[in-house]
């Protein structure tokens, strides 16, 4: 999901997807060809020639014009620094954990019925819920989503993208879910409680409270089956873990800890990894080390299950965060500090390592400022140069040591 300019509403950081932070990197100098109207003649004949009728295109089109404060709005947004520790405790205070109980509790036998069909557990669907909207408390900035994803579509820095979620808001229409004047929603084109792409949308969403139609505005059950429906089909598997918080030792093969490596769970046991509450079972299910802010911070074991956050949203703290999240609703207690203070980067700090890192060959992105999917690997491939713990975290001393082999 794309929750940035949500979540600076909320007054949290904004964490671009790795891909959509690319793609407009990459796009950032396009420019468009033909007017508006031009561009969007081209969509209708697609749109015709996809099944879609004549009647659908009209009601939903007619009218539709350019908006500039669309493209400001995404040309203007900025990565902000914020450390997984900082972002998680805002996300996850203990307002918004108390109120997702008490929406357990109010809402228990529609979570159990979802349960039942998606095998998504009611912790993974709430805290979804919470940190997309706060439960329905956050209603969007009420754009026109069909004039906000055209303008989005016409615009080349994601023309693909977005006019594939054109399409799907036409289909959305033709399917009698919503009409043109009910799909309102951020600036970005998301829907619902749940913030639903519209191709999300079509493909999974679900009609729970049988009215008919999905209706994901404003029906809290088929919002909230159609998160458990997207995340079993972002292979979510039924009665598995997700994360688990974790001790980790003073030495460890810190270049195990990535996302990419999985271990049974008794390997990681026999170099000295503990649970932080309950039990850390010797036996063969795999897991991955996650280190979100490094050797010294908070640590977990990743699972399979996992993958699907990254699905739902390739920002790795949001997914992070959203895991550990639902770990609270399933009765894990609130995580540990790590074992040691760990200060994050600044933004220019980021933009010299990663200048540094370009240097020594070890790094082609963007110089952004933001530690992203490119960025790690290449902080974990340094680290392994100079000898430090290859922990895949950011560091002053990596800098340090980096500057002094060039």
């Amino acid at each position: 999901m794309n929750l940035r300019n949500r979540l600076q509403q909320l007054g949290a950081v904004a964490l671009l997807s790795a891909a959509m932070a690319g793609q407009a990197a990459a796009n950032h100098t396009c420019r468009n060809s033909g007017t508006f109207e031009q561009w969007m003649a081209g969509v209708r004949q697609e749109a015709l020639a996809s099944g879609i009728s004549q009647a659908t295109i009209s009601r939903t089109l007619d009218g539709v014009t350019y908006d500039p404060n669309v493209i400001k709005r995404d040309h203007g947004q900025s990565v902000f620094q914020q450390s997984f520790l900082q972002f998680s405790d805002r996300m996850t205070n203990k307002n918004r954990f108390q109120n997702g109980l008490a929406q357990l509790k109010k809402n228990a036998a529609l979570f159990a019925r979802i349960e039942q069909q998606f095998g998504v557990p009611p912790a993974v669907v709430v805290s979804f819920w919470g940190l997309e909207s706060d439960y329905g408390a956050y209603k969007g900035n009420v754009w026109p989503i069909i004039r906000a994803v055209a303008t989005l579509a016409y615009d080349c820095r994601r023309s693909d993208f977005f006019r594939t979620q054109l399409m799907d808001t036409l289909r959305i229409v033709q399917r009698g879910d919503l009409r043109p004047d009910e799909m309102i929603g951020n600036w970005a084109g998301e829907l619902g409680p749940t913030q639903f792409t519209p191709s999300d949308y079509y493909k999974y969403g679900v009609d729970f409270d049988g009215d008919g139609r999905v209706d994901m505005v404003r029906s809290v059950p088929d919002a909230l089956a159609s998160a458990a429906s997207l995340m079993k089909g972002f292979g979510w598997q039924r009665g598995q873990p997700w994360l688990q918080e974790v001790q980790v030792p003073a030495q460890l093969p810190w270049d195990q800890a990535d996302l990419a490596i999985q271990h049974p769970r008794s390997q990681w046991v026999k170099w000295g990894v503990t649970a932080a509450s309950g039990t850390l079972p010797a036996d063969n299910l795999q897991a991955s080390l996650l280190l979100p802010m490094g050797r010294n911070g908070p640590a977990f074991l990743a699972y399979p299950n996992f993958k699907a956050y990254l699905q739902w949203n390739a920002a790795f703290v949001y997914a992070t965060t959203a895991a550990y999240f639902a770990t609270l609703f399933d009765g894990a207690p609130r995580m540990g500090r790590g074992n040691a203070p760990v200060t994050p980067l600044g933004r220019d700090q980021v933009k010299e390592l990663q200048q540094l890192l370009r240097v020594h060959r070890l790094y082609d992105g963007e110089i952004d400022g933001s530690v992203g999917s490119a960025t790690r690997p290449a902080v974990k491939k340094a680290q392994l140069k100079v000898g430090l713990p290859a922990d895949s975290y950011p560091s002053p001393e990596l800098i340090e040591r980096l500057r002094s082999t060039r």
